[in-house]
């Protein structure tokens, strides 16, 4: 196990390189000029390229990278070109509404998602589950903006019982009810999410339960109860897992929409806001991240194949 997450790690390494050139390039291929969105359109062009050479977007291109991957190795990520400070600095502080975002709208994925969908599996073909189907099928073709503004006028409108919009930093007051800022996006994201966790739970606990040692413990005489539980869900976990593995990372960064009706202060909007500014080394910091981050993820998620199907062994 050891020496498999050792070379794991080091995949890492190249896969990384080729993510940071891919972004890049990428980023200094969309139209625009950093130096003439912070000098405005009444800067003459003397002006523009003053600011460009001294922000040194005047060098050729291979240049600017290998100088930004020099930055990276040593923990330095450049500077934004519109917050004027450290881009590792801005990203952290905008990781925080994400992360407790992604925790709370994955830890409902998980308590509505896999029940709900371990019922629709073992009630198979009944009106409850053909409900299940039905209900699972609405939500998650419900668009998260029009689901966001409903949940906003009921429950912040009309009842009164959680704020409408943005989200005080729980870690710099200390004040863990600031979190209740997030309870109506985090239900906003979990229910189309939960929808199609619904699904593929139910979908792979049908297609456990025709396996052939499924077969033979239900010949022992085991109870219907002890064999869905031991031999059904627990073989269907691997699929459900790895899925909401990478739906927790696109929670994190992905949720654009979401922030933008409750003003959240994430993730997503800061990629938005930097693009639109042409920040280069903010969004390319943001990317680069990201990317690490599904890599440890998927990282994560293999290893808990061995701890869920002991037939799985890393070596």
């Amino acid at each position: 196990m050891f020496a498999y997450i050792v070379r794991r790690v080091l995949s890492m390494i190249p896969s990384l390189l080729l993510a940071s050139i891919l972004v890049f390039s990428f980023i200094h291929m969309i139209p625009g000029d950093p130096a003439q969105m912070m000098l405005g359109d009444m800067a003459t062009p003397e002006q523009t390229e003053a600011l460009r050479e001294t922000m040194g977007l005047d060098r050729p291109i291979y240049a600017q990278y290998f100088i930004w991957l020099g930055g990276i190795l040593k923990g330095d990520f450049g500077t934004s070109i519109f917050f004027h400070q450290s881009v590792w600095d801005v990203i952290v502080d905008r990781a925080e509404t994400s992360l407790f975002l992604a925790a709370m709208s994955i830890t409902l994925i998980i308590a509505i998602g896999v029940p709900v969908g371990v019922l629709s599996a073992v009630r198979c073909n009944s009106a409850l589950d053909q409900s299940i189907s039905a209900l699972s099928m609405f939500f998650a073709s419900i668009p998260t903006f029009w689901l966001g503004l409903n949940f906003m006028m009921l429950f912040s409108v009309s009842l009164k019982w959680f704020p409408t919009s943005g989200f005080p930093s729980v870690l710099a007051s200390g004040d863990w009810t600031n979190l209740r800022y997030l309870v109506l996006p985090a239900l906003t994201l979990s229910a189309p999410n939960s929808a199609l966790i619904v699904r593929l739970t139910r979908s792979s606990m049908l297609d456990a339960s025709h396996a052939d040692h499924v077969r033979t413990a239900r010949a022992k005489g085991l109870s219907e109860g002890t064999v869905n539980v031991r031999h059904v869900f627990r073989n269907s976990l691997i699929s459900v897992v790895s899925a909401l593995g990478f739906t927790f990372v696109a929670l994190v960064a992905g949720t654009v929409v979401t922030e933008t009706v409750f003003s959240l202060p994430g993730v997503g909007r800061l990629v938005v806001e930097s693009l639109l500014r042409r920040d280069y080394p903010t969004i390319q910091g943001i990317i680069l991240v990201v990317a690490f981050l599904y890599m440890c993820i998927n990282l994560l998620v293999d290893l808990s194949f061995a701890f869920l199907d002991p037939r799985i062994r890393y070596s």
